[in-house]
């Protein structure tokens, strides 16, 4: 049976393997840009999360304005919820004094009443129902809500739970492989595993970035932000640029 090439599309891609890749390396990025603005430059958590909260919405307004899917536009949108992620939830965490116990809790509430609200008005999570404004909101504060505790989540695991930045990245990753032999081998709703897959690289990006950065004496390999950033957005461009990315099927 052959697809129906004039079915619609969404404006989100459609999930494969080279999508979780550029996530993972989003992520990443998240964590590290994050910190060459909040810390490097010196700006500190608020200000840098001002700054990244305005590329936020208009990243949002961009890709909602958009008729059709743009690779590139998508990918923006996405780096920019995981930097503004990285200094909300530093910011919660440090400087009022939450705690990553405190602030992964109450993340959490808000991204599980995100998905609550969204479900309820238009009943599906389903990646293939972005396809209206309506939906497209509720997938990018649900996603901004997601990236901001993966950040608290990561840093709880690698400092508080006494894992470090490798231990972190060896739990969220071994979680992430399982997730997929899950998908792979049982019953379970495909949306619910994708939301759980979603939701843990950015935890694992986390780590991934603090190992890159952070000084030595830490646990990191003391690397440049800027440089590392640099490095990671510009294998996330190639990406984008040259691997095929199609648009996900719509869900009827």
């Amino acid at each position: 049976m052959h697809e129906d090439q004039d079915a619609p599309a969404s404006k989100v891609p459609e999930v494969t393997v080279m999508f979780w890749v550029i996530k993972i390396l989003a992520t990443t990025l998240g964590e590290t840009a994050g910190d060459a603005v909040s810390m490097s430059l010196d700006l500190g958590y608020l200000i840098g999360s001002a700054i990244f909260a305005a590329a936020f919405a208009m990243a949002v307004l961009a890709q909602i304005s958009a008729r059709e899917f743009r690779p590139w536009l998508y990918w923006l949108t996405i780096i920019a919820t995981t930097t503004v992620g990285t200094t909300l939830a530093d910011y919660a965490t440090r400087s009022l004094g939450i705690g990553y116990a405190g602030g992964s809790t109450i993340l959490l509430s808000l991204l599980l009443a995100s998905l609550w609200t969204w479900y309820r008005n238009t009943g599906s999570l389903a990646v293939g129902s972005v396809s209206s404004p309506r939906t497209e909101i509720f997938y990018w504060v649900t996603i901004m809500f997601s990236q901001t505790l993966g950040t608290a989540l990561g840093d709880w695991t690698a400092d508080t739970a006494g894992l470090g930045f490798d231990g972190g990245a060896l739990i969220f990753g071994a979680m992430l492989v399982a997730i997929a032999a899950t998908h792979r081998w049982a019953r379970i709703s495909p949306t619910a595993l994708f939301w759980a897959a979603f939701i843990l690289t950015r935890p694992l990006g986390a780590v991934l970035g603090d190992l890159l950065d952070k000084p030595v004496s830490e646990g990191g390999l003391a690397l440049s932000r800027y440089s590392a950033s640099l490095s990671i957005l510009v294998v996330i461009v190639l990406f984008v640029l040259f691997v095929p990315q199609r648009p996900a099927r719509l869900a009827h």
